[in-house]
């Protein structure tokens, strides 16, 4: 796999790992040279310091040809144990006279005397390469290659006669102890901060890419569905990751509108649709329906004094006109007419339903707070409360509850009808005020569609929704406004 397809998640954090151990890698590889070679300068300090003391005392000696004090002088170092750091450092101490020949050596084994510097091979040829013809009054350095000695070499010269060179033999491991004893303090910082370090880089890195990896996942799924909105809290910063957060939350609240509005087109057009075949069947229902309502008519005009007669006559007669007027309901376009809303209306819808109510032995919640008549379409709004109160009925449990409150709420006439039978799922609410819709589990689905039809043509709103385990349903008539 190639690590440049990581998930930002792993790869923010890996790489800012990396670049900070590479950091503290370069930095302290930096810093370890530079104090190898301030250690190397300080030994060349305190050599040269040596060389500085012992030149004023070679220069007789050598002068007067007097090897023996020469001697004394360059063994008085080893000798002295008020210096013993300097008989760890120093391997041996040689003079040598401008010709490069050994003039005295503090180990004459190493170094035997009047014999050439070159001539002693291994790393002296190369320091006599070195010193030859070199010009220089001050201490200086030789590092041979590949070699673990370090020869530092001084003039011995007073008043510009020089008489030879001083050279001093250290080992390189003389700087090492030191060197090891700071690198480790080094180290243990080192560790430290990087302690410290990659823990925040791997937070920090998280903590950046996860709203990116959040947001990828999002943007995938908008060709199959609408996302959900990433939460603010996620990332809070007003940079450029926020600014596009935000803006991919206003995205998906557009997209939302777009939908819900896509909905409503194809909802309306299916009801376009709809109400043309309704309207159709409409006419048809018209002419018998008229025949009976002059027949009703009729039968009016005849002396009735049988009371429970003329109260079925006239029950029958607003059954018919509910008929008529539900039939006007399919024709979308049409212009209801009809008398006011009465208390008595809404009372009549209660004895049509309660041989229903009786029959599955339910317990009916009635209230109606209608006391005055309201300028709604009276058969209309019974056609709508008859529709909503038969389908709670008929999915009540057996000897279950049924609700209707019917009331005055400011400027609306607000109607809820409940009932505590099965749950709809959210598939069929989708569908609910559809007709014929395959989601409904028995009947056609006209009642629902046509108790649409009639609220809306009203101006009023109809929702379902799903109550404290109970089906709810909520009809809203504007109350004023709406001559009859």
């Amino acid at each position: 796999m190639n690590p440049l397809d990581l998930s930002f998640r792993h790869k923010i954090p890996l790489w800012g790992s990396v670049l900070v151990i590479a950091t503290a890698f370069a930095v302290s590889a930096t810093l370890m040279f530079q104090t190898y070679q301030e250690l190397e300068e300080d030994l060349l300090i305190d050599t040269g310091t040596l060389a500085r003391a012992l030149v004023p005392q070679l220069f007789p000696a050598i002068l007067r040809d007097d090897v023996w004090s020469a001697y004394e002088v360059i063994r008085t170092p080893f000798l002295d144990h008020d210096s013993p750091d300097l008989v760890d450092k120093a391997e041996n101490i040689l003079v040598v006279d401008n010709g490069l020949r050994v003039f005295v050596a503090a180990f004459p084994m190493v170094a035997r005397m009047q014999t050439s510097l070159s001539e002693l091979g291994g790393d002296y040829a190369f320091v006599a390469a070195q010193l030859n013809g070199a010009v220089s009054d001050t201490t200086g350095m030789i590092s041979v290659p590949d070699s673990s000695r370090l020869y530092f070499h001084t003039p011995i010269i007073e008043e510009r006669a020089k008489l030879g060179t001083l050279v001093i033999v250290m080992q390189k491991g003389s700087v090492l102890p030191r060197f090891f004893d700071i690198a480790r303090y080094g180290l243990v910082a080192g560790t430290l901060i990087l302690c410290i370090l990659l823990p925040f880089n791997w937070y920090w890195g998280r903590r950046m890419a996860e709203p990116l990896v959040q947001l990828t996942q999002r943007m995938k799924e908008i060709g199959t569905k609408l996302p959900e909105k990433l939460d603010p809290s996620l990332y809070t910063h007003g940079d450029e990751l926020g600014s596009l957060f935000q803006t991919y939350n206003k995205m998906l609240v557009e997209l939302k509108e777009k939908q819900e509005l896509e909905k409503q087109v194809v909802h309306a057009d299916r009801l376009a649709a709809l109400g043309q075949l309704a309207a159709g069947v409409a006419h048809e229902i018209n002419n018998p329906l008229g025949g009976m309502l002059m027949a009703i008519d009729t039968l009016k005009s005849q002396a009735v004094t049988d009371a429970r007669t003329a109260k079925t006559i006239a029950l029958l007669e607003r059954g018919l006109d509910q008929i008529k007027e539900t039939v006007g309901a399919l024709l979308v376009e049409a212009k209801v007419k009809s008398r006011n809303l009465s208390q008595s209306d809404i009372e009549d819808v209660l004895v049509l339903v309660l041989p229903q109510v009786h029959k599955k032995g339910l317990h009916l919640d009635w209230h109606n707070d209608i006391a005055d008549d309201i300028a709604l379409p009276a058969t209309l709004v019974r056609q709508v409360l008859i529709n909503l109160l038969l389908n709670a009925i008929h999915a009540a449990t057996q000897q279950g509850q049924v609700g209707c409150h019917v009331m005055i709420d400011g400027d609306l006439l607000r109607i809820a009808v409940s009932n505590d039978g099965k749950l709809m799922s959210a598939e069929q609410m989708r569908h609910l005020f559809e007709p014929f819709s395959p989601l409904s589990e028995e009947g056609h689905g006209l009642g629902l569609w046509v108790s649409y039809q009639i609220v809306h043509q009203l101006g009023g709103n109809i929702t379902a929704a799903r109550n404290d385990d109970r089906m709810l349903f909520v009809v809203e008539f504007p109350a004023r406004g709406v001559t009859a």
